[in-house]
C-alpha cells in the first residue's frame, strides 16, 4: 500500500478557515480523506502526517513528521465546494536533499523537475496529493520547511464569487493548462499560503 498525506498540522486559532467555507469538528476538517487538524499556538504549517510509510523517521529533511494507520474523523459538510488538497509546497536550499529524504520516508521517488530560471521545482506523488518541493536561491536554510498548501475546489468562479474579493483574489490562469488559480487573501490570518484551484481536466 502506498504512503498518504494523513494530515497536516495547522497552528493558529481556527477562525480564518471558518470564514473560509470549512467546517471543522473537534479540531478537524476532513478534506478527500486529508485532515487539516488545528492545533493551536504558533500560526503556521507545522508538521505533515504520513499514513502507510515505509520508514519512520521523526525528521523528513527538518520537517516534522508523524505517522498513523488510521484515517482521521472531522468535519467534511464544508461551505467551500472543495474537493480535495492538489498539492503541499515545500520550501528547501537542496532540490536533491528534500528530495531523497521524502523518497527515503515515503517510498515514493521523485516523479519530475521544473526549471523556471534560478528556481527548480521538483515532484513527488503521494496518491492524490502532490507533494510540491521548491529550490530557491532566497531560501538558505539547511533543512526543509512546509510553506503552505492548494486546495482544488469543483467551480473556481463561484467560489471566488461566494467568497469576495475582501477574502480571496480574482481567479487567472495557472500554470497548468486548462486550470485557474486564485490567492487567499492575507486578511483571512491563515498564517502561511493558500490558494485555490480549479479541477483537473
Amino acid at each position: 500500500m502506498s504512503a498518504v498525506v494523513g494530515e497536516l498540522h495547522i497552528g493558529g486559532p481556527a477562525d480564518g478557515w471558518r470564514r473560509l467555507g470549512l467546517h471543522i469538528v473537534d479540531d478537524v476538517a476532513l478534506i478527500d480523506g486529508v485532515a487539516l487538524r488545528f492545533v493551536g499556538g504558533e500560526p503556521g504549517l507545522h508538521r505533515w502526517v504520513f499514513r502507510h510509510a515505509p520508514a519512520h523517521p521523526d525528521l523528513v529533511d527538518g520537517i516534522p513528521t508523524s505517522y498513523t494507520d488510521v484515517a482521521a474523523a472531522g468535519g467534511s459538510d464544508h461551505q467551500l465546494p472543495v474537493v480535495g488538497i492538489d498539492h503541499v509546497v515545500i520550501n528547501t536550499s537542496s532540490l536533491e536533499r528534500t528530495c531523497t529524504a521524502i523518497e527515503a520516508a515515503t517510498g515514493e521517488p521523485l516523479k519530475r523537475v521544473r526549471e523556471i530560471g534560478a528556481v527548480r521545482q521538483g515532484f513527488h506523488r503521494l496518491e492524490r496529493v502532490v507533494l510540491e518541493v521548491v529550490e530557491s536561491p532566497q531560501v538558505t536554510a539547511e533543512v526543509a520547511s512546509l510553506w503552505g498548501f492548494v486546495l482544488t475546489v469543483d467551480d473556481i468562479h463561484d467560489a471566488c464569487d461566494r467568497l469576495g474579493p475582501d477574502l480571496v483574489g480574482l481567479p487567472k490562469p495557472a500554470v497548468q493548462p486548462g486550470r485557474f488559480i486564485a490567492t487567499v487573501r492575507g486578511s483571512l490570518s491563515l498564517g502561511f499560503p493558500l490558494a485555490l484551484l480549479s479541477p483537473r481536466t
